[in-house]
């Protein structure tokens, strides 16, 4: 064998061992993600659903539409560690440039990985969710004969009839955006134009009501946090206060005890008020056995952190709306090859990358609590244990569509730095500068909206606590007589 045809061989076969180890390394990823995910879906189903005491046919119906949602929650999962594994891949391979070990952390599996999870978002939105909610509904055809397959032959006819239906929405809302012959003649390639278009309008919902939840989510983590933490003790005496609750319970028991027909006593008034005073007492209870750490330095901590986390947010979406004032490459854009290991994506190196990482999973925190803690999606919050499967697809759908748009809205808000690769950099709206920076400002006001509120409404409650100015009565205003003069 010449040379030259034995150097060419040995390229062919490195090329296919790296391609074989990218693949081994995004299996083994997306089993570790569908193994966690299996358990934490395992945790909240309802499971007298999945039992096959009543029917057959239906446990073997929802244990196939629950390995769809645990697909689908694996992929939001990947969605959500996509952007940090990134990140964390460049520091590495600056810091260990010739390290033989990381030799396969390199910009193919990346880009491979932002391709997966970029198709199986779509393959999940598109067609596996609405395919795992028809299939629970389905009953199979009039006097067809029952069975499982019955299900999947009118699953996949309804799941047919609304794919043509969304379709031509958005070959109509297409044509009429773009009213030119170029454009309507696009139309009819699917896979370069429909597709495409549909997951933009889906990614644009989701930055979107990342934007909304994410604003409510931080002020409610200050709530939370409030709750869940011991206080510190500011001028009150809690000896005082778990005395004089006990009493009060004491005394509300003792007249539930003797309520009899002659006394004119309202008990389900004194039942709400015994509940009410447990409820307290647990919680001065709590807060009297919590160690002077845990309430002098815990709660603090965790209020100043969640402060700098916040402030620091906000810092930089400002610093990015004056980039893109200033700078046409502030705008997010798209590249099709990862060059990883060459530059830091932040300006301070590897504690920026990592203080990058923190942001967009605080980010993300904060948009799945605002998300479930809104009026409109309180519903979805799933119950341990006692959750249907039809508010189990809800909830994946609502996590996918969270966590795939969680890549853009960190770009666009100019979190990182790192560019979006593949198909994530192609959505049309992402070269609108007005979009964009509209969207920055938003961020930005209303975040600084909802910790100036809620920082100062508590300040201003424990200012009132602490000189027990709560306990005052609310002043009444005075008429003034018909015949005063003002």
């Amino acid at each position: 064998m010449a040379p030259v045809e034995h150097d060419a061989l040995a390229v062919r076969e490195q090329l296919f061992h790296e391609r074989v180890r990218e693949c081994i390394i995004c299996a083994l990823l997306f089993a570790s993600l569908y193994i966690l995910c299996h358990f934490i879906i395992t945790h909240f189903k309802k499971q007298t659903d999945f039992a096959a005491v009543h029917d057959d046919e239906d446990a073997a119906v929802n244990r196939i539409a629950l390995g769809m949602c645990t697909f689908t929650l694996a992929v939001a999962l990947g969605a959500v560690l996509l952007l940090p594994f990134s990140i964390i891949s460049n520091e590495v391979l600056l810091s260990f440039p010739h390290n033989y070990y990381i030799q396969w952390l390199n910009g193919s599996l990346i880009h491979g990985l932002w391709n997966l999870v970029f198709l199986f978002s779509n393959t999940s939105l598109v067609f596996l969710m609405p395919f795992a909610y028809f299939f629970t509904e389905s009953e199979g055809f009039a006097g067809s004969k029952k069975g499982i397959m019955a299900r999947v032959y009118e699953t996949s006819v309804v799941l047919l009839l609304l794919t043509l239906l969304v379709l031509g929405m958005v070959w109509v809302a297409s044509a009429i955006v773009g009213n030119n012959a170029a454009s309507r003649q696009s139309l009819y390639d699917l896979w370069e134009y429909y597709l495409p278009y549909l997951y933009s309008c889906i990614s644009l919902f989701g930055v979107l009501l990342l934007l909304l939840c994410t604003p409510f989510g931080l002020s409610t983590m200050f709530t939370v946090t409030g709750k869940l933490l011991v206080k510190p003790r500011l001028l009150e005496d809690l000896d005082e206060q778990l005395s004089c609750t006990r009493f009060e319970e004491a005394a509300v028991s003792r007249r539930i005890a003797s309520a009899s027909c002659w006394l004119n006593l309202n008990v389900g008034l004194l039942r709400e008020q015994l509940l009410a005073l447990q409820s307290k007492r647990r919680k001065l209870e709590r807060r009297h056995r919590a160690s002077p750490w845990q309430r002098n330095l815990g709660y603090p901590l965790a209020m100043l952190g969640l402060l700098a986390l916040t402030g620091i947010s906000v810092l930089i979406v400002c610093f990015h709306v004056l980039e893109l004032l200033l700078d046409d490459a502030a705008m997010p854009r798209g590249i099709q090859d990862a060059p990883l290991g060459q530059v830091s994506f932040s300006i301070f190196g590897t504690f920026g990358a990592a203080l990058q990482v923190i942001l967009i999973f605080y980010l993300m925190l904060s948009s799945v609590v605002g998300f479930y803690s809104s009026p409109l999606f309180t519903r979805l919050l799933p119950e341990r244990q006692d959750t249907p499967l039809t508010k189990i697809i809800g909830n994946c759908v609502s996590l996918l569509v969270l966590s795939s748009a969680l890549p853009v809205f960190s770009r666009t808000l100019g979190i990182t730095r790192f560019d979006l690769l593949g198909d994530f950099g192609r959505f049309n709206w992402l070269g609108n500068f007005y979009i964009v920076f509209l969207y920055n400002m938003g961020f930005a006001a209303l975040t600084t909206l909802c910790l100036v509120k809620k920082v100062t409404w508590a300040v201003q409650e424990e200012l009132l606590r602490a000189f027990g100015l709560h306990k005052l009565p609310l002043p009444v205003p005075r008429s003034r007589p018909l015949g005063e003069r003002c």
